[in-house]
């Protein structure tokens, strides 16, 4: 138990110690990224106490029933509220998800933790320069500081302990937008069940699950060992090929699972796999905040949606 605890710390300070010496390079990428695709982007519409209208969106529970847009919600079986358009700045809380899991890389492709925060970088520049502001659960308050990346950057580095493998629950305003960027390998309900936590008070959300594309397409043979990178498990498989049909069908339903969960709520859902641009799902990201609400999310100009190759 003693030797287990020990290589725990040792692990743990080993990541935070790597994540501290790729910190500079990953800031200069997401700047990098974010000054490419700023170029023709509009600013964001937003919900608040404006005049005009917005969107209609899904009733959650726990909101004052007043807010009810009862003729809208007389069309079919679901609630909904009138939202209108708000011209001030709001918060949008980025959350990347920073656990071990995240540091897996197969051969030729980038760790999913440095995607993660490369895009969760790029966005908060993108958001800031709109005049938004923008925080990280448990790291950082929300800001508009014209140095946001560097602030970032810096609650990171300087964490006592990086977050777990889900987002903490936390009460962000109703007006506030949430983006999650992570794996989502726990159990599918547990997934669920904080998605609707964070949902309480009305936010809006985005989850974009991070993958490898070995994780997409389980490209392993033969005798193969595989260990938990939280927990430290270990499986070793005889013809680890044998595995494959029934991995892709469990890949399937925990996605669509999580999907249905974030649909429920309005959010939307999407994969990104890291083989692809890290600048794709910044487009695609933004473009999807700047029309509100929940659904598929596609590249600026239309084209296939990002939802990466693979089980989806």
């Amino acid at each position: 138990m003693a030797e287990g605890a020990h290589r725990s710390v040792e692990t743990a300070a080993l990541a935070a110690a790597s994540l501290a010496a790729a910190m500079p390079r990953l800031v200069l990428e997401a700047r990098r990224i974010a000054m490419t695709v700023q170029h023709g982007l509009h600013g964001r519409r937003r919900a608040g106490s404006g005049e005009n209208f917005w969107q209609y969106r899904r009733f959650v529970d726990g909101e004052p029933a007043q807010r009810v847009d009862w003729r809208r919600s007389a069309r079919d079986d679901h609630l909904y509220v009138r939202e209108r358009e708000w011209e001030a700045a709001h918060t949008v809380w980025i959350w990347p998800d920073l656990s071990a899991s995240m540091d897996y890389a197969s051969r030729g492709q980038v760790p999913k933790r440095e995607r993660a925060l490369v895009v969760a970088f790029a966005l908060a520049e993108l958001l800031v320069k709109g005049g938004e502001r923008v925080g990280m659960p448990e790291l950082m308050r929300p800001s508009a500081t014209r140095r946001i990346v560097e602030r970032m950057a810096e609650a990171v580095v300087l964490a006592p302990v990086l977050p777990a493998s889900l987002p903490m629950a936390f009460a962000p305003s109703p007006l506030s937008e949430i983006v999650l960027l992570g794996d989502f390998w726990s159990p599918a309900d547990e997934v669920a069940a904080r998605l609707h936590a964070l949902a309480t008070t009305g936010a809006h959300g985005h989850v974009v699950q991070i993958v490898d594309p070995a994780e997409e397409t389980f490209p392993f043979s033969g005798r193969i060992e595989f260990r938990e990178p939280e927990g430290g498990e270990r499986l070793t498989v005889g013809r680890a090929e044998s595995w494959r049909t029934d991995y892709e069908l469990k890949l399937v339903e925990h996605r669509a699972r999580i999907r249905a969960a974030a649909e429920r709520l309005g959010w939307s859902f999407a994969v990104h796999r890291s083989d692809r641009p890290a600048s794709e799902l910044l487009l695609a990201l933004h473009a999807r905040m700047s029309a509100g609400g929940g659904g598929p999310m596609t590249p600026k100009g239309g084209g296939h949606p990002f939802v990466s190759g693979g089980p989806a």
